[in-house]
């Protein structure tokens, strides 16, 4: 999961209000549920410490909740009286839990609101491409490429004659053009978009052409599906059971490398290591004191994040800025942090690594991750 859109939260003071709520109502009472959810929020927060005003704006967020009950569950976010983030969860939380702390409660986000990739997805036929970005909860139309489709003499047929050839190589120039016009639109489109996967889907023979025209760094993230079309009104059923597994596969094979070179990392002379964490970072860092070194010096490529990680409750110290971070309160002072307060580990490092335009994977139960719950892949090795 990319962590840029955590960053307005830690752009402005505490203390915050983090909120993870379910929010369907599959039941005819579903309502009634719904209040009693609420009321246990407010509850929490006030028992917490929070302030009438901040609790006040989570509850009147929560109340203009929509009756479907889609997403299923919701984090929110406030500070100063002021909602700041209102996350929808792809996975409904297993409880409804409220904090009121210094740091925002973001650690549970990254498994709660699913790992699912951005899909900007081209339906391609001779003539041009329509675009539509798929996010979790959302798909948008956001633009078309346009080429020019050369047909001759309307559709007659072209005598088998010394033209012939003439007709064909201008309807071939005519779709290269078209295909190097949808590439260049795609190209155009793709740093904005926010994407991490691309998926063609159309005729074969002009996806084929489209990808072929791509820039190498876009080609290395880009899939081609097979049951979509530009057709008004096509059904998009089988293309989305498509998509899905392809976003599956996807999650599944970025989650691998990353272990990977976690492991491969941790192995090498001087990695960072559950039993010496004191030695120079090699380029996977693991343990407590480790990954907040890495965090504070923007190190960190991909965060690894357990779901029941043991060290992401652990207290570290913490100032105002995004890399006032310390295992010791005597090191933040050290720092130049002149009252350091205490925040949990895992937030203060998810913190640290949105504000370097990092990574975080959730490593799942079973799966052989860090010592502790956390660790990560770095940049850089020192």
């Amino acid at each position: 999961m990319e962590l840029g859109f955590l960053k307005p939260l830690f752009t402005r003071p505490g203390p915050w209000a983090s909120v993870y709520i379910e929010t369907t109502r599959a039941t005819e009472d579903g309502a009634k549920v719904q209040q009693l959810r609420e009321r246990s929020i407010a509850g929490q927060l006030i028992d917490a410490g929070a302030d009438a005003y901040t609790t006040r704006a989570v509850m009147e967020r929560l109340s203009h909740e929509p009756v479907s009950g889609t997403p299923p569950g919701r984090a929110l976010f406030a500070a100063g009286a002021e909602v700041v983030l209102d996350v929808p969860l792809a996975v409904a939380p297993p409880a409804g839990e409220a904090r009121w702390s210094n740091l925002p409660h973001v650690a549970p986000l990254p498994a709660l609101r699913g790992d699912q990739p951005t899909c900007l997805v081209a339906y391609i036929d001779r003539t041009g491409a329509d675009m539509e970005l798929r996010e979790a909860f959302r798909r948008e139309q956001v633009g078309q490429a346009q080429g020019k489709e050369w047909q001759g003499r309307g559709h007659r047929s072209i005598p088998e004659d010394r033209y012939e050839w003439h007709y064909r190589n201008k309807v071939e120039n005519s779709w290269n053009e078209t295909a190097g016009a949808i590439a260049g639109e795609l190209a155009r489109r793709w740093p904005e978009s926010g994407a991490d996967l691309l998926v063609l889907t159309g005729d074969p023979r002009e996806r084929k052409a489209v990808y072929g025209r791509l820039p190498e760094q876009i080609q290395t993230v880009t899939v081609e599906a097979e049951n979509g079309s530009r057709s008004p009104g096509a059904s998009t059923a089988a293309l989305d059971r498509e998509i899905d597994r392809l976003r599956e596969e996807f999650t599944q094979n970025r989650l691998r490398r990353a272990l990977e070179r976690f492991q491969i990392g941790r192995g090498k002379p001087g990695a960072h290591r559950a039993s010496t964490v004191d030695t120079g970072p090699g380029e996977a860092a693991e343990g407590i004191p480790a990954v907040v070194d890495a965090a504070r010096n923007h190190q960190v490529a991909t965060l690894l994040l357990a779901q029941d990680a043991s060290d992401g409750g652990r207290p570290v110290w913490i100032g105002p800025g995004v890399d006032d971070i310390a295992v010791q309160r005597g090191e933040a002072r050290a720092m130049g942090v002149p009252r350091p307060e205490q925040a949990r580990a895992d937030d203060a490092v998810l913190r640290a690594a949105a504000a370097a335009d990092s990574e975080v994977l959730v490593v799942p139960d079973g799966m052989r991750g860090p010592a502790g719950g956390l660790g990560a892949v770095l940049r850089w090795s020192m």
